[in-house]
């Protein structure tokens, strides 16, 4: 019987200012900033604690003190480490996974946004897709904005298009998936590519790029072979705006959990969650 591919390390990049979603983000960091009582990197955090993954490292720079005492150095079974971006408000994420390239370079792993809201199936689709390298995708729809990708007859992802708005899904065309930035990643890949690609962008200063610029290069032009898990039917939201805010409220509407003392859940309630 076939066995999930679950990596026993994750990186999860919380750098940024989140100014899209102010008033919400004036005193806290996004990462912290709560769907029905549940902050977004704690849903993240438990669901990684499910599935057994052991260490995470988190990249912080914006209200860097809040996360650090909301994580603490661990959370449930997950031992937690930061790594400090000094420069967050001028760079993109792929400075941020840049920073983190140590634990790039420990093995396979997961990498999550600190914005993203899902359900813990999505990460289950990760490890139990066969391909070594899989981003999670749903349907790009009229609500989305941003990067999307065309799927080939065999599910891997062939082309990354930026800046997509609602206008381009009435365009003649295959259909367009948004990525959930959520993925795993093998050793190889993270050895061989990411980290080569990320050396260079800051070898050449170029420290505004983004994770999705940067995958999208690596699949054009140096044979990154990404696959896709359909996550169609699962709930998931990425949050940069108050409406986001309000839609994935409205989309996770049962009751939410309370975080307990310290800013920590309770993760064996979690587990029962969504």
């Amino acid at each position: 019987m076939p066995k999930p591919n679950i990596p026993q390390q994750a990186v999860i990049l919380a750098a940024g200012y989140g100014s899209r979603l102010r008033p919400f983000t004036d005193y806290r960091p996004k990462p912290l900033v709560e769907v029905n009582g549940v902050a977004i990197l704690h849903n993240a955090l438990a669901h990684l604690d499910a599935l057994g993954v052991r260490e995470v490292t988190i990249v912080v720079g914006y209200r860097k003190d809040a996360i650090e005492y909301a994580c603490g150095s661990q959370f449930g079974g997950l031992q937690i480490r930061y790594v400090e971006s000094t420069v967050f408000a001028t760079t993109g994420s792929a400075w941020s996974l840049w920073l983190a390239r140590e634990a790039l370079l420990a093995g396979d792993l997961f990498l999550l946004e600190g914005d993203v809201f899902f359900e813990r199936a999505a990460l289950e689709r990760l490890a139990w897709h066969p391909a070594p390298d899989v981003a999670a995708v749903a349907p790009f729809t009229e609500l989305m904005a941003g990067s999307a990708v065309v799927i080939d007859e065999g599910g891997a992802i062939h082309e990354v298009r930026m800046k997509q708005t609602a206008a381009d899904l009435r365009r003649p065309g295959p259909p367009l998936f948004k990525t959930m930035n959520l993925l795993r990643f093998s050793a190889q890949t993270l050895r061989d590519k990411i980290v080569p690609a990320l050396d260079a962008y800051a070898d050449a200063g170029h420290a505004n790029v983004y994770t999705e610029q940067m995958l999208a290069q690596l699949i054009a032009d140096a044979g990154l072979a990404l696959a896709a898990a359909r996550c169609d039917d699962l709930r998931w939201y990425e949050i940069d705006t108050a409406d986001d805010l309000r839609i994935a409220e409205g989309m996770f509407s049962k009751p939410a959990l309370r975080s307990a003392s310290a800013g920590h859940i309770e993760v064996h309630q979690v587990k029962a969650f969504l």
